[in-house]
């Protein structure tokens, strides 16, 4: 039996957590009508926190925990549960946290979290020099606080040293299928991603990552330039025509520009380029032919291997995975 010890704090999302539990009871229940010489269960979950209290999940969930951290002294797997980084402060005595986490890493229990539970384990250390990844959308703010953490936002999951990190919300079910098969069997995760309706193959988070752009870096010329790419983003012939819109040199245009926004003006086109290929993918029925050149591209070979660096998907791929035909239901079924 797997014994998976789950920790949760004040202001947690509680819903990893919870999604866990119903993932490893459905595991158990397959597996033990798969295996009918099945001895017992196949996981044993627990919710703790740090002194056995309850406490209140973002939203104002009550959880009533199983017990406290100092209860347990084995385990199989611990998960850390994920905090919004931008609502309020990461949770109190983190230092009590990480002695117990590290008590039981000594004895080579692995550590796992889901979306922003990264930002805990990188604020307890744990993640100094490691590959990690969390939810895309607050990679900048984690760059800024923790440089130290090798962070891959694309990844939907990383694995280093025996601490495994998770993109959005939803990427649990690429951390629980990763348990399933640890723990019980590929066949078992085969089974369990079919009955949770989950794709086991997603392993990127690029094609659902949106653009954001850093505007708030207080130089008027550059944000000029950034507003003109984006008017005109299809047919901007040259960087250097919008050196001179601004009134800046070539030269002092490409260096004020990566010193603000964090990119080279050309990489910043491309991704608005990109951007706008990606609505038009999603909404039209336009060809891929006809994007391409009303992007700003004339070479529609080249414009597919730029797409997919970006998005890890192909512009048809991603027009299948993400089309909004606006029939979502078959007539009749409501």
């Amino acid at each position: 039996m797997a014994r998976i010890s789950m920790w949760t704090g004040e202001g947690c999302l509680f819903s990893s957590i919870s999604t866990l539990m119903d993932a490893f009871s459905i595991a158990n229940l397959w597996n033990s009508a798969v295996d009918d010489a099945a001895p017992e269960p196949l996981f044993e979950a627990q919710v703790l926190t740090l002194d056995g209290r309850p406490v209140e999940a973002y939203g104002g969930i009550g959880i009533t925990p199983h017990g406290a951290i100092s209860d347990v002294t084995q385990s199989d797997f611990i998960v850390i549960s994920p905090h919004m980084p931008h609502v309020g402060s990461l949770p109190g005595r983190l230092d009590q946290l990480l002695a117990w986490i590290e008590r039981l890493r000594s004895c080579g229990t692995p550590v796992g979290t889901v979306c922003t539970g990264s930002f805990v384990l990188a604020e307890m250390g744990l993640l100094d020099g490691k590959l990690a990844t969390t939810n895309w959308h607050f990679a900048n703010l984690f760059r800024k606080r923790y440089p130290k953490v090798n962070l891959k936002p694309g990844l939907m999951m990383t694995e280093d040293q025996g601490i495994i990190c998770t993109g959005a919300a939803t990427a649990v079910h690429n951390l629980a299928l990763h348990l399933i098969e640890t723990f019980g069997s590929r066949e078992l995760a085969s089974v369990c991603a079919k009955a949770l309706l989950v794709d086991p193959n997603r392993m990127s988070q690029a094609p659902y990552m949106i653009s954001e752009p850093q505007k708030n870096h207080g130089d008027s010329q550059v944000l000029k330039a950034q507003e003109l790419m984006e008017a005109n983003h299809g047919t901007v012939s040259a960087i250097d025509a919008i050196a001179g819109e601004v009134g800046i040199s070539p030269r002092h245009f490409k260096r004020r520009f990566k010193k603000a926004t964090g990119e080279m003006p050309l990489k910043y086109l491309q991704r608005l380029r990109i951007d706008a290929a990606k609505r038009l993918l999603e909404t039209s029925q336009e060809s891929i032919d006809e994007i391409t050149w009303a992007v700003g591209y004339q070479d529609t070979s080249s414009f597919c291997r730029l797409f997919k660096q970006h998005t890890d998907l192909s512009p048809r791929a991603y027009r299948n995975k993400f089309f909004q035909s606006g029939t979502f239901l078959p007539s009749g079924i409501l």
